[in-house]
């Protein structure tokens, strides 16, 4: 599978990508500091925390071409143990990792369903997939290891995404 880069975003077109806020919540999202350096052809989807809201974070994931934005809310209480991210899946473990929620799109997300997930608290599941694999074997292919990842990361926020989603299509009778 040939990977491609995430589509650059703009402004306007993270704030009209979220499913699952409302308008007073999109309209106090608060974009990184950095966001004009972001680097798009480095992500496989965008993510970060509000830096007024501390357990307050957002993701796009790009779905069917287009962006699919989201909010999470970072669980109170910590886990016991050292938790693995469900995305990057990092077996080095060189993250903090949390538990955040998202409710759900659409009535069911208003009716108070949530999905929750365990991912790497600062969003850099990118950057850990693009570090290159040690070698496994002889012939061990690091280059198509390397692009394995990137595309199992890209599915498992598409993954995500969908169970987002998914409240929005049960309600409509998908």
């Amino acid at each position: 599978m040939v990977t491609i880069p995430l589509i650059p975003l703009t402004e306007k077109t993270i704030r009209s990508s979220f499913v699952n806020a409302s308008r007073k919540e999109i309209a106090d999202v608060a974009l990184p500091l950095d966001f004009a350096d972001t680097k798009w052809d480095e992500l496989d989807y965008f993510g970060w925390r509000d830096r007024k809201l501390p357990r307050r974070s957002y993701v796009v994931v790009e779905l069917d071409g287009e962006p699919v934005g989201f909010v999470l809310r970072q669980a109170e209480a910590s886990t016991r143990a050292r938790p693995q991210c469900s995305w990057c899946q990092d077996v080095n473990l060189t993250n903090e990792v949390v538990f955040f929620s998202a409710k759900r799109a659409g009535q069911s997300g208003r009716n108070g369903d949530t999905v929750g997930t365990l991912v790497c608290a600062n969003f850099g599941c990118s950057a850990i997939v693009r570090k290159r694999p040690p070698v496994a074997y002889i012939g061990f292919d690091v280059d198509a290891a390397r692009t394995e990842r990137i595309d199992e990361l890209r599915e498992r926020a598409r993954s995500f995404a969908r169970a987002v989603l998914h409240g929005a299509a049960s309600q409509s009778g998908s």
